[in-house]
């Protein structure tokens, strides 16, 4: 069997193994959340605490963003076909890119309603916020661990993540402000911990959108860098140089590469395909590039042509 279709074949199950575990992350913290959500905002609206309303409407946030997640996963899993070559594997950083933008919009709602909660004295149970909050962090903790688990470098779950670890923090910051009305009578503290909330979700919304326009402008993957990969190229065997090296990402998990290598000698062209597979099977091996795409050269090939060596 051919040892390249073999390595395909072995990638293509643990592909599935691992969309199917990732999928199952999505769904387990989705009907968490969602069911929490509802225990939240009617607990929100009873308490009169607005810290505790937005985390909230972030958790609604969390929902709506394990749903684009989990339809983004599945449309991102689709085969190939005559019009989308690569598949659909963008659809993920499309799901992530939605996802920062809500995020956004979240952190902007809360820091207006922050800043307007700061000079009044609002009526609000401390203890029934805090009660709350502890079950809000719980839920929302777990439902982080389970994507974090699963998530890789995929940034659709690193996106749910996100909302998910941001809304842990909303629970902290509801909690201390519950705490303080019940220790101190302190109701300004339920606005400030709301507006510290609004500027942690908007730290990870910026970091997430950085990440998806780093794909989406074909930048280099994190993590990988150009000159580390022609070095390794150039100090394989029958390898006289290396140039027009582009490397970028089809998705936050799928890298690529094409690339020209000037090969030494007369090789023929069995020779010269034969040298492209081991290549291509050492990018994947060493750096993770499973679509490589190499123009072999040399001077004075047996037959006058270039060959290319592709994926």
């Amino acid at each position: 069997m051919d040892p390249h279709r073999h390595h395909h074949r072995g990638q293509r199950r643990a592909d599935i193994g691992r969309d199917h575990e990732r999928r199952r992350a999505l769904w387990i913290a989705l009907l968490a959340n969602g069911a929490f959500l509802v225990v939240q905002v009617v607990a929100a609206l009873a308490f009169g605490s607005l810290a505790l309303l937005a985390d909230g409407v972030h958790m609604l946030s969390d929902v709506a963003a394990l749903a684009i997640a989990l339809v983004a996963q599945r449309v991102a899993s689709a085969p190939p076909s005559q019009r989308h070559t690569y598949g659909l594997v963008r659809a993920e950083v499309i799901g992530a890119q939605i996802n920062a933008v809500l995020l956004l919009g979240a952190a902007v709602w809360i820091a207006v309603e922050a800043v307007q909660r700061l000079g009044e004295t609002p009526e609000i149970d401390g203890a029934g916020v805090a009660v709350v909050a502890v079950l809000g962090l719980l839920v929302n903790a777990g439902s982080a661990w389970v994507i974090a688990r699963a998530a890789g470098d995929n940034l659709g779950l690193r996106g749910a993540f996100w909302h998910l670890t941001g809304d842990a923090l909303g629970s902290l910051g509801a909690l201390a402000a519950g705490l303080a009305v019940v220790v101190a009578d302190a109701t300004w503290v339920d606005g400030a911990a709301s507006l510290l909330i609004a500027a942690l979700i908007t730290v990870s919304a910026l970091a997430l959108l950085r990440d998806v326009g780093r794909v989406l402008l074909e930048g280099a993957p994190s993590g990988l860098r150009v000159d580390d990969i022609e070095r390794a190229l150039a100090a394989e065997p029958r390898v006289e140089a290396v140039h027009h090296v582009h490397v970028w990402s089809l998705g936050s998990e799928t890298p690529a590469l094409s690339a020209h290598v000037v090969l030494t000698g007369e090789p023929s062209l069995h020779e010269a395909q034969a040298r492209g597979d081991e290549l291509k099977t050492m990018l994947a091996e060493r750096f993770g590039i499973g679509h490589a795409t190499l123009e072999l050269e040399c001077h004075d090939c047996v037959d006058g042509h270039e060959v290319s060596a592709a994926d």
